[in-house]
């Protein structure tokens, strides 16, 4: 029996991917190999959405190539499919396998196994392209579930790649939403996260709403849905108010802002001003009991000005964010902002990081203060190195929790007791 291993990097939609893999390779007779044991396959799944994540998979290759000389190294994701080119160029990998072509990974390997020989297997997409509904039950060491229901993205926001490396936005059907969602509970899963590529633009290709999806998943099975990352402008109120009908719907929005400057952001191609946005926040806090909201903000963006920074860093400010996942621009060959001029120096993109990330650690201590003294709902999920139980609250709030094993994969009480670093603290709050 042959031996593989898949790794995996960048978001959660590459996670739900190479779960369908790993279910293909398992079904077609290899055995995952351990941590530290060597593969006969090594599948990476890559990721392209910054020059980093690009160097941090040839690094990886180099690597494995180093440690396991005889391995067939499988190079998918996106960075594969966006720069083909460079990727067949590497001479440690074996076969590239674009997204498109991600259900050909066992009779590529066979091929190659047959003719012995380097394989690319790259194709693009096309406007009239479909869903590709992976069916998988079940994530391997994993506590909570993804499923992915959108893929592709019609935004071409000016400093991005993901268009060209996952083709135009196609959606999946509300029963394979409906069938995942009963499947993934019938394995006992307690939370379902519903992914996409530029999730909240479902529907729009099959003439179905984002609340449609929502919705189904909801009321599908007696789990906990959350959803992944949302573009802002399509969080109205008529959407939160579908949303609040359901009391297994978790009140966390990660809605990507990139910047609060309306300049910037306009260069960026977003679609949405600051205000627009607060206005957005702000519905949200009237429609939902303690939610929070968490978002991603980008420094050093081609033209960002210190007048810019400044009006970004005091917006974000204001916001409150209970997270914020803070990055510095990355120049991707094939988008607009690539050619922009007044590119940033990477030393004032690291002082603006830094300056950004010390400002939002103290909305972040904030909003976990808020929490204490409330009582919780929380998925207990691990058992931590220190011998701690970890979990978090409907709102996606960490908590550390005084617990046993029996607890874990459970949903219980926690009253909320402290504080400490970026977690809260509590107890069962068990009732008389």
């Amino acid at each position: 029996m042959m031996k593989a291993k898949m790794i995996t990097l960048g978001c959660k939609v590459n996670q739900f991917e190479s779960q369908a893999m790993y279910k293909a390779l398992c079904e077609s007779g290899y055995e995952i190999a351990g941590e530290n044991e060597k593969a006969d396959v090594s599948v990476i799944n890559s990721c392209a959405v910054t020059k980093m994540s690009e160097q941090k998979a040839v690094k990886l290759i180099h690597r494995i190539r180093r440690e396991n000389p005889d391995t067939v190294i499988v190079l998918t994701g996106c960075m594969a499919q966006a720069f083909p080119e460079s990727s067949e160029e590497l001479s440690e990998v074996d076969i590239v396998l674009g997204n498109k072509r991600r259900a050909d990974l066992i009779p590529t390997l066979e091929r190659y196994f047959s003719e012995k020989h380097k394989m690319t297997a790259v194709e693009d997409y096309g406007k009239k392209d479909e869903y590709e509904s992976l069916e998988i039950d079940d994530f391997v060491n994993r506590t909570r579930a993804f499923l992915k229901i959108e893929d592709g993205c019609n935004r071409f926001c000016s400093y991005c790649i993901i268009p060209y490396a996952r083709g135009r936005v196609r959606s999946c059907s509300l029963e394979y939403i409906k069938r995942e969602v009963q499947a993934f509970a019938k394995n006992g899963y307690k939370e379902i996260v519903i992914i996409g590529i530029n999730l909240s633009s479902f529907g729009s290709d099959n003439g179905l709403k984002f609340a449609d999806a929502v919705k189904t998943a909801c009321e599908s099975a007696d789990v906990r849905i959350r959803l992944g990352s949302l573009e802002p402008e399509s969080m109205d109120m008529e959407t939160l108010k579908e949303f609040a009908k359901y009391k297994n719907f978790c009140p966390q929005f990660h809605l990507s802002l990139q910047s609060g400057c309306d300049e910037t952001l306009k260069r960026m191609n977003r679609h949405y001003t600051s205000a627009e946005y607060a206005e957005i926040v702000g519905n949200i806090r009237k429609v939902f009991d303690n939610p929070s909201i968490t978002t991603d903000v980008m420094v050093g963006f081609a033209g960002e000005s210190d007048e810019e920074f400044k009006k970004s860093l005091s917006f974000v400010k204001s916001i409150g964010f209970a997270k914020v996942h803070i990055f510095p621009y990355s120049r991707r060959k094939g988008t607009v902002a690539d050619k922009y001029g007044n590119q940033i120096s990477p030393d004032v993109k690291k002082a603006r990081a830094s300056e950004m990330a010390e400002e939002t650690a103290l909305t972040s201590q904030a909003f976990l203060k808020s929490q204490v003294g409330r009582i919780e709902k929380v998925l207990i999920e691990t058992r931590n190195k220190n011998g701690r139980y970890e979990g978090y609250t409907m709102n996606y709030t960490p908590v550390f929790v005084e617990a046993d094993e029996s607890y874990i994969n459970e949903v219980v009480d926690v009253l909320i007791t402290g504080v400490e670093n970026e977690h809260c603290t509590g107890q069962l709050a068990i009732s008389n």
